[in-house]
């Protein structure tokens, strides 16, 4: 989620907008700064992000066309710290995260891995906790490249490009302010896959807003993720960020 700023003329009016989350002039074709601030603005601001230390989510994902549902737990702390843990019906345990800089997936069908790569880079730019307000730091390049209608819902379109990897192009609501879209090509271990994402139902949680629905359509795959619960600042076990035994034998066999 990233982007920039204002035309010269309107650097006043921006700054407005922004506090007070009004649409941007339809007529002005915002620099892709402008837009980012905005979103952080419309979602809480700054100093709500700066109280936030830890996240805890839970939720339902399901692959609607398969009809399989299944609980999900994702764990996050500053600086950088992730875990994501899944029981898929009839595929079994499937755990994801990123612990100091190792990105890493174990899954009972397809076992322990450790990422690297332009899929590592993903991984670990988006395990950053509150990234959003540091948007700069993560993509340091970008710029607005046009309006686009999403779900009837007309949006800037913002290309971000991060230090390592591909450029995402990112789908903000003119209205709003709010991300309602994101597409890029994942790198994966199946090769490079299209992948859009949608974000929708908007709610709030100690005073920042998060999509509390969200979709995603992929080697033509969809599913579906629907936020049931969000815990903020409370003690999150040290476990739960620690290395699986699995990952760790990865470790040390690359190691030796």
């Amino acid at each position: 989620m990233k982007h920039r700023k204002l035309c010269a003329l309107l650097i006043g009016l921006a700054a407005w907008c922004r506090a007070a989350g009004d649409p941007l002039p339809e007529d002005a074709l915002p620099k892709a700064d402008t837009i980012m601030d905005r979103y952080v603005e419309v979602t809480g601001g700054k100093e709500a992000y700066a109280k936030r230390k830890s996240e805890t989510q839970t939720g339902v994902l399901e692959f609607a066309a398969m009809g399989i549902k299944a609980k999900i737990v994702r764990y996050a702390a500053e600086p950088d710290k992730y875990m994501t843990s899944m029981d898929l019906p009839g595929m079994g345990k499937v755990d994801s995260g990123v612990t100091n800089g190792i990105a890493w997936d174990n899954s009972t069908v397809l076992g322990p891995r450790i990422k690297d790569g332009e899929e590592k880079a993903l991984a670990v730019r988006e395990a950053i906790f509150n990234g959003i307000v540091n948007w700069r730091k993560l993509y340091p390049k970008t710029e607005t490249t046009g309006v686009e209608s999403v779900n009837g819902e007309d949006c800037y379109k913002v290309l971000a490009t991060p230090a390592e990897g591909r450029a995402q192009t990112m789908f903000f609501s003119k209205e709003t302010g709010l991300l309602v879209k994101v597409t890029m090509t994942a790198v994966t271990q199946m090769g490079e896959v299209p992948v859009e994402m949608y974000y929708t139902s908007y709610k709030t949680a100690d005073g920042v807003r998060y999509p509390s629905s969200f979709s995603q359509k992929a080697a033509g795959q969809e599913f579906t993720v629907t936020i049931e619960s969000v815990t903020v600042n409370e003690d999150i076990p040290a476990e739960k960020f620690a290395l699986p035994a699995e990952i760790q034998a990865l470790r040390d066999k690359a190691k030796k």
